[in-house]
């Protein structure tokens, strides 16, 4: 069986996370749901960002609720992004516009929390390992929504995209196509730029993701090859 992907970025200790919610009951369901998973270990919990992450200022991964004290925490989560902070957000509010707003602002995923323990351990590890992961309420929001302002990829650049998404660096994407990693990097920012030009930007992979499935370029079950591995792979002894 392949290596873990989360071993190789965290080695032998387990992924720390921090969850960030006003709602105790959310807390206590979320730390009981990633209990389940040995790689996953909750550091701190809070309804106050900047106090959670003075408790686990090495978390690996942020959960966030996008609504914290009745207002939209856009800024904050921006902020935390910013630093390189690896934040999934967590919230009730699953409209396409909130969804793309928080990819916009940094976040490495969005989980809605009607989805269960599966997609919210799933989700957390792929975050860690810095791959894609695209739990059923983002995937629904995004297919089947055509723009007028839809910009037209290449085939070789739908094919970096899609084969960077599915992959933990370029220059695992640069073998697969056997080309240089600094062509892999041009067809990446050419789709950055045309999202851009289109008045669509999207800064982070996360943003270029959604859009992407947002506009039927990637479907979700070719990027969703993670939930498989999350539940079987395992450190090779």
């Amino acid at each position: 069986m392949g290596a873990d992907p989360v071993a190789a970025v965290t080695g032998d200790r387990p992924i720390g996370v921090a969850i960030v919610d006003d709602h105790p009951v959310v807390v206590e369901g979320v730390r009981a749901w990633l209990a389940t998973e040995p790689r996953l270990t909750v550091l701190a919990t809070g309804d106050d960002p900047d106090a959670v992450l003075r408790a686990a200022p090495n978390a690996d991964v942020v959960l966030l609720d996008l609504r914290l004290h009745g207002r939209m925490a856009l800024d904050k989560l921006a902020e935390l992004s910013a630093t390189g902070r690896r934040v999934v957000v967590y919230s009730e509010h699953t409209d396409p516009a909130t969804m793309l707003a928080a990819l916009d602002a940094g976040a490495v995923a969005f989980l809605a929390k009607h989805e269960g323990r599966e997609h919210c351990v799933a989700t957390v590890l792929a975050a860690a390992s810095d791959r894609p992961y695209v739990p059923p309420a983002l995937a629904g929001a995004m297919v089947g929504d055509p723009r007028p302002d839809r910009p037209t990829l290449s085939d070789k650049e739908r094919e970096a995209l899609l084969l960077w998404f599915q992959s933990m660096s370029k220059a695992s994407v640069a073998r697969r196509m056997q080309i240089s990693e600094h062509t892999v990097k041009q067809y990446v920012d050419r789709a950055r730029i045309k999202y851009t030009r289109a008045g669509r930007p999207a800064a982070t992979k996360a943003a270029l993701l959604a859009r992407a499935i947002e506009d039927g370029l990637v479907r979700p079950e070719e990027i969703g090859i993670y939930r498989s591995q999350a539940t079987h792979d395992r450190p090779t002894p």
